[in-house]
């Protein structure tokens, strides 16, 4: 299948620019919301409002791909083959309910099982990271360059509050090593660190429209993403994923212990 990565990252941008106007008006109106696996884990009548529209648009400019996405509106994808898209409506739907800002909505694209684009708006800040290996990387308009490859004594991380609290895999040992400690509760902001050369590296339990779009670009940075106990990244699962400089990444696979 032959498809032009400016195309779809100039989709992804209009589109993205839509949610977030959208998501900002909604951020002030009265939600609906539920919880799902447990009670830290909700859903909201916006980020299912969300995926319908989103994922409506991408079946309307490409009929032919299919859609893994969160709230279940989506396709039952079972492999990689041709045009695949991944949508996380609202990542960071805790921080969407309770303080109304560091949120975001993602869109992933790959082809063939490889990266092709990558879109996150910050919604209330108004800011789209949208790119992919072919075309470069940009926050709206400006085209960013690659972060440095920063060591872990030169660098804050970022890992998920569960993670750090139990000590999984004695990730508080990563965590000593580095400048600092940060935890934000949502992946696409951190994602946005990551590019900026904010943050060193992030480390959580990811669901595939949670590491699709941060993962394209990512990588086109220079960045390693890589799953915990160093097998190639699936993206139809669920895993432990660490995301960082070259040099941070090696030091943690070094520090973890994954038995």
């Amino acid at each position: 299948m032959k498809v032009d990565s400016k195309e779809i990252d100039t989709f992804l941008v209009k589109l993205l620019t839509q949610v977030g106007e959208t998501l900002r008006e909604n951020s002030i109106k009265k939600m609906s919301v539920a919880t799902k696996k447990n009670r830290n884990d909700l859903v909201t009548n916006f980020d299912k409002q969300t995926e319908r529209f989103v994922n409506g648009a991408i079946k309307h400019a490409y009929p032919d791909a299919t859609i893994v996405s969160e709230e279940g509106y989506g396709d039952l994808v079972k492999d990689m083959s041709g045009l695949v898209f991944f949508v996380d409506p609202i990542d960071g739907t805790m921080n969407f309910v309770k303080r109304g800002d560091d949120f975001a909505s993602m869109i992933g694209v790959y082809i063939d099982g490889e990266p092709l684009n990558g879109a996150i708006i910050d919604v209330m800040d108004n800011e789209i990271y949208h790119g992919g290996k072919e075309i470069g990387l940009f926050i709206n308009d400006k085209k960013i360059d690659d972060p440095k490859d920063l060591p872990l004594v030169e660098g804050l991380v970022d890992v998920s509050a569960p993670m750090a609290l139990m000590d999984k895999f004695s990730v508080q040992d990563v965590i000593k090593k580095s400048s600092g400690f940060r935890v934000y509760g949502s992946a696409g902001i951190i994602f946005g660190h990551l590019l900026t050369g904010k943050e060193v590296m992030y480390m959580s339990y990811l669901a595939p429209w949670d590491l699709a779009a941060g993962r394209v670009m990512c990588e086109a940075a220079g960045l390693n993403v890589v799953s915990i106990d160093g097998a190639p990244i699936n993206m139809l699962e669920s895993q432990v994923v660490i995301v960082g400089t070259q040099k941070v990444v090696s030091e943690a696979l070094k520090t973890l212990k994954t038995r």
